[in-house]
């Protein structure tokens, strides 16, 4: 980071493009690389991981040397204030007493088992006059927004003790969607269809996974299994839109064997 941090000083002293960007305008392009790491992790790439991490490593750095460059916070006080929120958040490793208490904010999910102990220390370090969901970055797509709301409520104890009753509350939710698409209101099934998504991102949660990893890994197998059905659909002649869904349903089940 010290060597990125000197990299962004030198391209901010020298560069007139680099010079003139402000912290708001590079976030377009903090935005593109994270995706781009994320993208690269998921298809395990490391050598285009890498490079992916070392852009998006750039773009932390130019935000620290925009705000020093401001005057309103620097590196060290960054560094600082993470080792102190991991310092209080690790009772475990460096003990009950070896940090003083950290502002409330939004952290990388912590390891799978520790959750809930991990959210009531974030509740507890939050002030009074906060609310138990306030602070959630604006940004989050709609899964993880899910997810992030159940682990803050689970924190103060608001949560099912396993995926059991939250299994059960999908196949009710589904039960209302089904009712109120046969009764076609719009609105209704909008809304119901809405409680099923975020009961099943619960169930997804109780059962150790997140529904965002999980939905991107869906999404790739259907999307390697479609590209397979199409190439095995190339070699028998047979034209998509004019096979119906019946031999469409065959080639996938084969596709699936195979």
């Amino acid at each position: 980071m010290d060597r990125a941090l000197d990299l962004v000083r030198f391209l901010r002293a020298h560069c007139p493009w680099d010079r003139k960007q402000t912290a708001e305008s590079l976030v377009p392009h903090l935005l593109e690389e994270t995706h781009e790491v994320v993208d690269a992790i998921r298809d395990d790439r490391p050598a285009e991981l890498q490079g992916e991490l070392g852009d998006l490593l750039l773009n932390l750095a130019f935000q620290i040397v925009v705000a020093e460059e401001g005057g309103r916070f620097d590196a060290a006080s960054v560094y600082e204030r993470l080792e102190r929120k991991m310092i209080a958040r690790h009772p475990h490793l460096f003990g009950e007493d070896a940090a003083a208490p950290v502002e409330a904010d939004d952290l990388a999910e912590p390891p799978t088992g520790a959750e809930r102990t991990w959210e009531a220390r974030k509740a507890a370090e939050r002030p009074a006059e906060q609310g138990v969901l306030s602070g959630l970055p604006g940004g989050l797509d709609p899964l993880t927004r899910a997810h992030r709301i159940q682990e803050r409520v689970a924190g103060v104890g608001f949560d099912w003790p396993d995926h059991h009753g939250a299994s059960d509350k999908v196949l009710e939710e589904l039960e209302e969607a089904r009712r109120a698409i046969a009764d076609g209101n719009a609105g209704a099934v909008e809304d119901e269809l809405g409680d099923l998504l975020f009961a099943v991102v619960n169930l997804t949660r109780l059962a150790g996974a997140h529904a965002t990893v999980a939905l991107a890994r869906a999404n790739r197998r259907f999307h390697d299994r479609f590209a397979a059905l199409e190439r095995l659909a190339g070699e028998r002649g047979i034209v998509l839109h004019e096979a119906g869904l019946e031999a469409l349903d065959a080639l996938w089940e084969e596709v699936k064997r195979g």
